[in-house]
């Protein structure tokens, strides 16, 4: 439901970090030829697609042949873990994930413009068939849709998250790739209202089979098979947690600064 150059969110973001490390690139990707467009790819243009997209974009800019830090706010912090997986040229350096849902969600509970019909829709459509080919296809928010009490269903038919997170057998590419990362920064909103569960923006999931009891990261499979190396990660420090009080997305200019932006420099 946002754009790449809104002055309020991602536009804003760039404006501060240049402000605030001068002389330094920032690319905001847009995805689709006009920021219209760029919104309404976050809602129906297939993950995959986008993920493409963008890996092109950054093999194309010559700013960033020597490697680049990636920035990630909500759904944009699992893509851009993706393009860390399939696209290792340039090198993501760091990846800094803000609220990205990282186990998917179950749920979609305060959706972005929530006054828009596009919000309704997609509910009904995600409790209607979340995993049938057309909807994975076409909605966005599907292909991250992570449903506890149907994990097979998942594991089989989720064309997106499933295949990141090694679901459905190893790609010792995408584990390779991801580990080459030098700090992979994940941040959580500790009041969080529309990221379901808000423990999957630090990999936690529910436990499987019920939508209560939730689990952290070194709790769940994925890490105890290692299956995307995250547990070496864990082990050589790599991995960095944040919590920031809040709800999704919302934080002080003073906390990006002092928190975030050093990953940068």
């Amino acid at each position: 439901g946002d754009s790449c150059c809104n002055p309020q969110s991602m536009g804003y973001i760039k404006k501060i970090v240049e402000n605030k490390i001068p002389g330094i690139y920032v690319l905001s990707l847009k995805i689709g030829s006009n920021l219209i467009q760029d919104m309404e790819n976050s809602f129906f243009m297939n993950v995959n697609d986008q993920v493409r997209e963008v890996c092109s974009q950054l093999a194309k800019d010559p700013h960033l042949k020597g490697g680049y830090n990636a920035m990630g706010f909500s759904q944009g912090g699992q893509f851009l873990r993706a393009v860390a997986q399939r696209c290792p040229s340039p090198p993501m350096l760091n990846l800094i994930s803000v609220g990205g849902q990282h186990q998917g969600v179950y749920g979609f509970p305060r959706c972005p413009g929530e006054s828009s019909h596009i919000c309704d829709w997609i509910r009904k459509t995600l409790d209607l068939g979340a995993y049938t080919q057309a909807v994975q296809e076409h909605l966005v928010q599907a292909e991250y849709w992570h449903d506890p009490l149907k994990e097979e269903d998942y594991r089989k038919n989720s064309i997106f998250l499933a295949d990141i997170n090694q679901e459905r057998g190893i790609n010792e590419t995408y584990k390779k790739n991801l580990m080459a990362l030098k700090k992979f920064v994940m941040v959580k909103f500790l009041n969080d209202t529309m990221v379901d569960p808000p423990i999957s923006e630090w990999f936690g999931f529910y436990k499987s089979g019920q939508a209560k009891e939730t689990i952290p990261l070194k709790e769940t499979s994925l890490y105890t098979e290692d299956r995307l190396g995250l547990q070496e990660m864990d082990k050589a420090g790599k991995l960095v947690f944040l919590g920031v009080k809040g709800d999704h997305l919302h934080f002080t200019e003073e906390w990006f600064y002092t928190t975030l932006l050093p990953f940068l420099q």
